[in-house]
């Protein structure tokens, strides 16, 4: 019995050497809470939503300003355009053949002139 406790003695002395104290609460302030959210949510403003809603700005604006003849790309697709309708917009191929394409899937628009195009292929 007395071989158990010279065993176990210094693992009991030693668990309260270890025993961490109770760490001192940090208190914080609702305000320095609303502070913290307050500036992640800038940070957010300022990094991500911004830049994405002046570029959604920017493309609605080439999409409204689109007139005939001008070079259109649209998922990869590329063609003049040749006819605006309300929510979509008609493009011609190179081979001729026409599509119809949804204005929310044109990623460019280039102006362009449809009669410079008719004589260089024309020419060609």
């Amino acid at each position: 019995m007395k071989k158990a406790l010279y065993l176990l003695a210094p693992l009991a002395l030693s668990a309260t050497l270890f025993a961490e104290e109770g760490a001192p609460a940090r208190q914080q302030s609702m305000m320095q809470t609303f502070m913290m959210i307050g500036i992640a949510l800038l940070f957010f403003y300022m990094i991500l939503w911004r830049p994405e809603q002046k570029r959604r700005k920017k493309m609605q604006q080439q999409r409204d300003s689109m007139s005939k003849g001008d070079r259109i790309t649209a998922m990869g697709i590329v063609g003049t355009l040749v006819r605006v309708e309300k929510e979509t917009v008609i493009l011609k191929m190179v081979d001729g053949s026409k599509i119809e394409v949804l204005k929310q899937a044109i990623s460019n628009v280039q102006p362009g002139n449809e009669t410079t195009e008719e004589t260089q292929t024309n020419g060609a």
